[in-house]
């Protein structure tokens, strides 16, 4: 288990496999493979929250008796039946023996040792582990190029493709994420500079009903942040408050009449609050000031400066969220949305169903100056 007393969201990738060392009272050491249970890729941990994540091990034949378990490269030990030997010697020295393959081996046959490739790709050395207590060869591996473009990466805004069939068929989808700038040494101290973003959405309304299904609009969106999760948080830490602030672009990517274009400068405070039972009530008002709005000087009239943000998320349960903007005169929009994890329900699969109602202008940036009737769509959602 995880848990995320940072001042961030946790970006994490689990490991494939895991090497593990059992250990007796008498300091006899066997070694073995963990392989993960939960599914695998990166997880993104929000701050307050904790993730549980799996590995599935086979007890090694011959083993009795109390057994000190550690993973190789972590400090903690654990045990079978009673409470981890934290000072003892055993804890301190060096297993070594190969890491074998257990429960393969017959009753009357020792577990066979593992091929050194499968030991070294887990990050470890096939003949000898460090200390119990020390730091592994995996802590030591410098990750390759993707992964550390992999784990820059982030979720952002929601991601989503839901259809609505008033007025006929429409498909509206999002795709978000942010990449991290600056990679911090110690990903549970960041600096200043490690909270530095990239942004980039896409929101695209799609006719389905017409002859060639057309898009309607598409607007791209990329954006240049700082962004803090938790920049304080009261002593319960039950309440916590943020900040995100920096410089964005939206653009339809046509010419002539049809040409849509803006710049804005933002800035969100985030204010959470952690409630009893395991959700998270987040209310987060961007307030945004215009320029470079040549293709279109009136938008301010019709989005007006702030995008009221309202949020409550259980762990791994419902998400609702609500967005407000507020214009000149009766120019106003609302979008509400709605999101059950897929997990959860007969299907057992991954994302979330997801339910987006919108009533107002500027459903797409083509249309900002348009008032769209209400509209109900339903799809699938991967990041709520």
């Amino acid at each position: 288990m995880l848990f995320n007393d940072t001042g961030d969201t946790l970006s994490w990738t689990p490991q494939r496999k895991l090497v593990l060392q059992w250990r007796d009272d008498h300091g006899g050491a066997v070694r073995s493979l963990a392989y993960l249970d939960s599914p695998p890729g990166q997880v993104n941990i929000p701050v307050n929250n904790f993730v549980k994540v799996r590995w599935r091990a086979v007890v090694p034949k011959g083993l009795k008796g109390l057994q000190a378990v550690n993973v190789e490269g972590q400090p903690v030990l654990l045990a079978l039946d009673t409470s981890p030997l934290e000072k003892s010697p055993v804890a301190g020295t060096p297993a070594s023996v190969p890491v074998v393959d257990a429960g393969a081996g017959t009753l009357a046959s020792a577990e066979p040792v593992l091929p050194a490739d499968v030991v070294q790709a887990a990050g470890a050395s096939p003949s000898a582990g460090p200390p119990a207590d020390g730091q592994g060869a995996a802590a030591r591996t410098p990750p390759t190029p993707f992964e550390n473009f992999r784990n820059a990466l982030s979720p952002y805004e929601p991601i989503y493709f839901d259809v609505g069939t008033k007025g006929g068929a429409k498909a509206r989808f999002q795709v978000s994420f942010k990449y991290r700038l600056f990679t911090p040494d110690d990903a549970q101290h960041p600096s200043f500079k490690n909270h530095f973003y990239l942004g980039y959405t896409q929101t695209s309304l799609w006719d389905l009903a017409s002859n060639s299904t057309p898009f309607i609009d598409t607007t791209y969106n990329p954006s240049l942040f700082w962004q803090k999760d938790a920049l304080w948080q009261s002593r319960s830490k039950k309440w916590f408050a943020g900040l995100s602030s920096g410089v964005e672009h939206k653009s339809n990517g046509k010419s002539g009449a049809d040409s849509r274009s803006l710049n804005d400068g933002f800035i969100e405070p985030q204010l959470n609050y952690r409630l009893d039972g395991g959700s998270t009530l987040s209310f987060a008002p961007r307030f945004k000031a215009y320029f470079a709005t040549n293709d279109n000087p009136d938008y301010a009239d019709y989005a007006g400066h702030v995008d009221w943000k309202l949020r409550w998320a259980q762990d791994n349960g419902l998400v609702l969220s609500a967005l407000y903007r507020k214009g000149n005169g009766s120019h106003q929009s609302t979008e509400l949305d709605a999101a059950w994890p897929l997990q959860r329900t007969f299907l057992h699969m991954n994302g979330y169903l997801h339910l987006q109602y919108f009533n107002g202008y500027g459903e797409t940036l083509l249309g900002y100056n348009q008032r769209t009737s209400s509209q109900v769509r339903i799809g699938l959602s991967l990041v709520p």
